[in-house]
């Protein structure tokens, strides 16, 4: 179409016409002028319903308050931007849109301009429902933990009773004074434990973990000191090497559970008859610090097993002892803190994790 040039202006009718947003003239008497064709198209209603009724016939009854409310500041000249309201087409679909209207006072006529944001409000819905739906898990998921760990201190209480009960004095035999040793150890560490797993629940360090300073060495020791007897069991070897990083700032007991859980891993899931090696190894690079935990254990196929390996209740072995739990708790942590973990594996060979720490 050719656009013609009238009285040293431009013939704006095809703009009008062929605009692909919807454009319209309203009176201040609430009725259009004027109406582009991509509007009709839209409100599935003839141009001549569309004059024969009021603009408010057309307004989601919802929303017909809002829009008098803001029609009548338009009247008295205030310009509008980015207003969004409901509109209802002749076949009874919602939809949203976004106006920017200009009054022209002196003519009391209103220029309108909007565009189709249905889909937008529709993405917006959807991630609300996706955050309802997550806020409820995480609140059910604490709820569960709070109560667990809460349940479990007078079961712990009481088997530091009977441990404090037994008279050492008694027993003669080298080997069995080692193993109470052993246990009191075990049900007291538990006992700290749960009981700092209250306070951060209290303290709502799921969402906002408090960090300091954490002396790796100290760390990794005190979790193998409580697994003694594990390890020896096992006859499993450990390496560390933090001569790169000593101390980490972060949140001491995030990274317990998150070192608990990667150690006890890669000593359930040894190849038989092979005693594990873990080494445990602390680099730094431009981006942070980084924390390797490498074994020789039984590995996995990554191709089949990477999507779901940090998710709730994944299991990849037929180990009747695995719940899918620890690797979803190491991944969450992780998030907490703001890092991020990586894991390289191969069937045979073994396994590793790399912690990511953001400086």
């Amino acid at each position: 179409m050719d656009v013609k040039y009238i009285e040293g202006e431009y013939d704006l009718e095809p703009f009008f016409s062929l605009s692909y947003d919807y454009l319209c003239i309203a009176g201040f008497d609430g009725y259009f002028r004027k109406i582009n064709p991509a509007f009709i198209k839209l409100m599935g209603y003839s141009r001549e319903e569309l004059f024969a009724n009021p603009i408010s016939h057309f307004v989601h009854t919802e929303d017909r308050k809002s829009t008098a409310e803001t029609r009548a500041k338009i009247l008295e000249g205030v310009p509008l931007v980015h207003f969004q309201n409901r509109y209802l087409t002749k076949s009874g679909e919602i939809v949203w849109l976004t106006w920017t209207s200009i009054p022209v006072l002196d003519k009391k006529l209103i220029y309108a301009i909007s565009k189709n944001i249905t889909h937008l409000k529709k993405l917006e819905e959807d991630r609300h429902i996706r955050i309802r739906d997550l806020t409820s898990k995480n609140s059910g998921l604490t709820q569960l933990s709070y109560t667990t760990a809460h349940d479990l201190r007078s079961p712990v209480n009481n088997l530091i009773s009977l441990v404090n009960l037994i008279d050492h004095s008694k027993i003669k035999d080298e080997e069995t004074l080692l193993y109470l040793e052993l246990l009191g150890k075990s049900v007291h560490k538990l006992k700290s434990t749960l009981n700092e797993q209250v306070d951060h629940l209290k303290e709502n360090h799921w969402l906002k973990p408090s960090a300091k300073p954490v002396n790796l060495k100290k760390l990794i020791y005190t979790i193998l000191d409580s697994l003694r007897s594990l390890i020896e069991e096992t006859q499993t070897i450990v390496e560390i090497d933090f001569s790169e990083i000593k101390f980490l700032n972060s949140n001491h007991f995030y990274l317990n559970s998150i070192f608990l859980n990667l150690i006890t891993n890669s000593i359930k899931y040894a190849k038989p008859g092979i005693p594990p090696r873990i080494s445990i190894i602390s680099k730094r690079n431009e981006v942070g610090s980084q924390i390797h935990f490498l074994d020789n254990g039984i590995g996995f196929d990554m191709e089949k097993s990477e999507k779901g390996l940090f998710q709730l209740h994944q299991t990849f072995t037929d180990n009747n002892d695995s719940k899918g739990i620890g690797l979803y708790l190491v991944k969450s942590y992780m998030n907490s803190l703001g890092g991020d973990i990586d894991v390289v594996s191969k069937i045979g060979v073994g396994t590793t994790f790399i912690l990511c720490f953001k400086d």
